[in-house]
């Protein structure tokens, strides 16, 4: 898998080059990529959100997604990771538990322990990465094109918290959101997280 390394992209953009992206991975021109990036803010949600799960005020951007999972805030001090791949290559397996207990990998190597939950039957999705205390610290959300995935994830390294206040993320009202610099220990640095994270994923 490639990595790509790029720096604070504005959400419009990120989301037509993926499209491009995933196009020429349809078509074999490119490989399997993982993207990783940054956004100023922005709010995001997916088709079944329902609208009283989002703010009704602010001056955050709200943009409407084509991804699973709910409403989401996307912005600085946040690690964003887009992951371009043919599944049909690959093989069977499930793509999302493969990404979380990636990101958990690249988590532990950076001294943080975390744990990924299963989620009760007709029950809100519990996917993502959490505390052993069960607070969340990297949403994910994916799409699957033609056997070919789009959009990722998103890690909390030391965001403004205080925005997830505004609306309810993930569609979990009763759920704390979180950063590696609330986890009692000091952060580590984006560009320490992004090797992690390609180390993990296997991205070179």
């Amino acid at each position: 898998m490639q990595r790509i390394d790029l720096g604070a992209v504005p959400y419009a953009k990120a989301i037509a080059d993926m499209a491009e992206w995933v196009r020429q991975r349809q078509e074999g021109l490119i490989g399997d990529r993982l993207v990783l990036l940054t956004h100023p803010p922005v709010i995001t949600y997916g088709a079944r959100t329902p609208p009283a799960e989002l703010p009704r005020h602010g001056k955050i951007p709200l943009v409407p997604v084509d991804r699973g999972g709910q409403a989401t805030y996307h912005g600085p001090g946040q690690l964003i990771g887009y992951l371009v791949m043919n599944l049909r290559e690959r093989g069977p397996g499930d793509v999302v538990r493969w990404l979380e207990d990636g990101l958990i990998e690249a988590l532990d190597s950076l001294g943080f322990k975390t744990i990924r939950r299963d989620t009760p039957p007709r029950s809100q999705s519990l996917v993502g990465v959490w505390t052993p205390e069960h607070r969340k610290l990297v949403s994910i959300g994916m799409r699957i094109r033609r056997g070919v995935t789009s959009h990722g994830f998103a890690l909390n390294i030391d965001p403004d918290l205080s925005v997830f206040a505004a609306f309810t993320a993930c569609g979990l009202p009763d759920v704390a959101m979180t950063s590696l610099a609330e986890m009692g220990r000091p952060a580590p640095s984006e560009g320490e997280v992004r090797t992690a994270v390609a180390a993990a994923l296997g991205a070179a």
